[in-house]
């Protein structure tokens, strides 16, 4: 259950309605894409923002959020949740507007951290994959698309049909769930060729291949 905090070290912005924002899909879908569009919308109204990132996220620059198009802008990367809590006490004005990127790979404090951001009238914008490449929930997803009041779920295109592809299908590497890489470990594949792909995956390892 998530803590609708009463007494919050935060300040209050005072600027409009805070507010959870969740947009999620599989790898390639456009993502950290439209999180950063929605930033940079953010920036042309002269709204204080920040992307924070996880250290998980290994992949491009470290210090800037950036998208497969490589497009980006300057993040903030931490290790927990706690530590953005940490980074907006630090600062001495608040900011509005708060991006998080790969969401998923953050710790379970995350869906309350976002509750106790969007109760102090800061807009959360949260971005990550809501299914790993078993096509399992993934990690605190599922929690912040229930407490979101807007969730956008985005498609990539099926490498197999050419169809909106809602799974990401791991084509190299190990059996752990967090496994960072781009299209030389994962493709974007419908319902039916990613359990088509997964049955074959099961009847290759059975023969140890």
């Amino acid at each position: 259950m998530v803590p609708h905090e009463e007494h919050s070290p935060l300040q209050h912005t005072g600027l409009g309605e805070g507010r959870i924002e969740v947009v999620c899909g599989p790898m390639f879908s456009g993502k950290t894409e439209e999180l950063l569009r929605r930033i940079r919308r953010a920036q042309i109204a002269a709204q204080p923002t920040v992307i924070f990132k996880p250290a998980t996220d290994t992949r491009y620059q470290k210090d800037h959020v950036t998208s497969h198009d490589a497009n980006a802008l300057p993040s903030v990367t931490v290790s927990s949740s706690q530590g953005i809590l940490d980074y907006l006490k630090a600062q001495p004005r608040p900011f509005t507007v708060v991006g998080i990127d790969e969401a998923q790979f953050f710790d379970e404090r995350l869906p309350a951290l976002c509750v106790e951001l969007a109760n102090n009238g800061i807009r959360v914008i949260a971005a990550g994959l809501d299914l790993d490449f078993k096509g399992i929930p993934f990690g605190v997803m599922p929690e912040l698309l229930a407490l979101a009041e807007e969730v956008t779920k985005l498609h990539a295109v099926c490498m197999e049909t050419g169809r909106p592809a809602h799974f990401s299908h791991r084509i190299a590497g190990g059996d752990s769930t967090v496994e960072i890489g781009e299209k030389d470990r994962y493709i974007p594949l419908t319902r039916q060729a990613f359990v088509e792909a997964r049955r074959q995956a099961h009847l290759n390892a059975s023969r140890g291949e």
